[in-house]
């Protein structure tokens, strides 16, 4: 039997920028186009503040007209504890995400919090999660680079990992999130990676251009570091406004997926809706964005 790689799809970073507020039944419907074509790992809310991110304000809605999760993982991101008591009180909701960010002055940015600040709360945040039924997921944003000048290294992303595996925390992701870092570079963070800690429970949160044969090298660096956890977006869609490029965004399923496929591996994702679930994000883009 083919290997099984998670595939997470992503509409929550895909539409956590747009202007115009989705209704939240069309949310709840395109979430459900999901889940009938297989997807059965989706970053789809966040509980922040609606001043900050207004298109999630009405994830505990979102959440409600979804079915139970059964053995799918629905997450959510958040980043206070604020946002964990909502993540608590929210219906079928199993995971939580936190992004910690390696760059000082992003996670300043991000969470108006600094990065020695931010360990006793990732503490404070698995012993709730556990203690709530959920999982804590922690997304290392900036892993593979920043473009402020803070110090980086691929050696300082295995100690960053090293200390939150110390902590408990098993749901690592590595993230992209300046939207810039070749197939090289990829490799090089993740393979290091997973020779310390291994490569189980170690996930990739990329960019990309939208061309093809990028994004398809950047999955091959991933594959070819041993990580089996990919996320994306169908159509590409959201990404990162960091990158000073608007042609960045995220690994686009439609060409990650069957990839994957060719290298021998299985998701959960049914190759033939690829196509009409794309044109129906591409369409909620068009709307509202």
């Amino acid at each position: 039997m083919a290997e099984r790689v998670i595939y997470v799809e992503c509409p929550r970073d895909a539409w956590q920028g747009f202007a115009r507020t989705i209704p939240t039944e069309e949310k709840a419907a395109f979430l459900r186009q999901l889940l009938d074509a297989g997807f059965d790992h989706l970053d789809l809310a966040s509980f922040v503040s609606p001043k900050w991110v207004p298109q999630m304000a009405d994830s505990e809605a979102v959440l409600k007209l979804l079915p139970p999760p059964d053995g799918r993982d629905y997450l959510a991101i958040v980043a206070n504890e604020r946002g964990m008591e909502r993540a608590l009180a929210a219906e079928n909701l199993t995971s939580v995400g936190y992004p910690f960010s390696i760059s000082e002055t992003f996670q300043q940015k991000n969470t108006r919090r600094s990065v020695k600040d931010s360990w006793p709360l990732v503490e404070r945040m698995l012993e709730r999660a556990r203690s709530g039924g959920l999982e804590l997921v922690v997304y290392v944003s900036m892993g593979f680079g920043n473009p402020y000048g803070d110090p980086w290294s691929p050696e300082a992303v295995v100690d960053f990992v090293g200390r939150l595996r110390a902590l408990g925390v098993r749901r690592i992701a590595v993230a992209d999130t300046y939207g810039v870092a070749g197939p090289e570079r990829i490799h090089e963070v993740l393979a290091a990676v997973a020779a310390a800690y291994g490569a189980a429970d170690l996930g990739a949160h990329l960019h990309s251009r939208p061309d093809p044969d990028e994004v398809r090298a950047k999955v091959d660096a991933v594959l070819d570091a041993g990580v089996r956890w990919l996320e994306g977006a169908l159509g590409g869609v959201g990404g990162c406004p960091f990158a000073g490029d608007d042609l960045v965004g995220n690994l686009p399923t439609e060409v990650v997926v069957p990839h994957l496929e060719a290298r021998g591996l299985r998701t959960a994702v049914e190759i033939e809706a690829l196509a009409m679930l794309v044109e129906a994000a591409t369409l909620l883009k068009a709307r509202y964005a």
